[in-house]
């Protein structure tokens, strides 16, 4: 085995772990992957994985901390260099798509912890994660509608959540089909169908 990678220090010994479960989420239900298989994964056995993470709980937060810090930090820059509120909706959409397409398992364990009947920590931090972009596409809608971009009597909060409910509804459209490439084949001509529900016509 090689040394080098079981004597990595703990901050990368846990974006690691985070990867290996986030590998291990695109290729099976979420909900059956033990700690055992992410040790495996990683060359590792259960007991160094223990010293890193109590339990499989702390595991999965520290996943959802990976994809919350992760996937808006990506929405923040492009939306940072958009030209309008517009222009930052679709960066934002395609940001998305292609974050969902490099790791298909991230919306596999989204979806799986908001099935989950009991509040746990890590279903906490997946409707915080929705609650932050929300806020986040509320702004740019908001903005587009104050610059004339955007219909002024649209209701800004239908329109953020039919913005991510396409995405969902493009995710579910790739696990149904097997390949989460479907999503980049049809996001544009989604997009533009969102858009022209929102454009303002004046």
């Amino acid at each position: 085995m090689d040394t080098r990678r079981k004597n990595l220090p703990a901050a990368e010994r846990r974006a690691a772990t985070v990867k290996a479960v986030v590998e291990l989420a695109a290729e099976q239900n979420p909900n059956d992957i033990t700690t055992a298989a992410i040790a495996k994964r990683m060359g590792l056995t259960q007991g160094a994985l223990f010293r890193h993470f109590p339990n499989k709980g702390a595991i999965m937060q520290a996943v959802m901390e990976w994809v919350t810090e992760r996937l808006l930090a990506r929405v923040d820059k492009v939306v940072q260099a958009a030209a309008s509120p517009l222009a930052a909706l679709e960066a934002v959409f395609e940001t998305h798509v292609e974050f969902v397409v490099e790791h298909p398992g991230v919306p596999r364990m989204l979806f799986g912890e908001l099935q989950r009947a009991k509040a746990t920590e890590t279903r906490r931090m997946v409707q915080t994660l929705i609650l932050r972009y929300s806020d986040r596409l509320r702004h740019l809608i908001e903005e587009g509608k104050a610059q004339g971009e955007l219909d002024v009597l649209l209701d800004t909060e239908a329109a953020a959540i039919l913005f991510i409910g396409t995405i969902q509804g493009l995710v579910m459209q790739s696990l149904l089909v097997g390949d989460a490439g479907y999503m980049r084949q049809h996001a544009a001509r989604v997009f533009a169908i969102f858009c022209r529900g929102i454009r303002s016509t004046q």
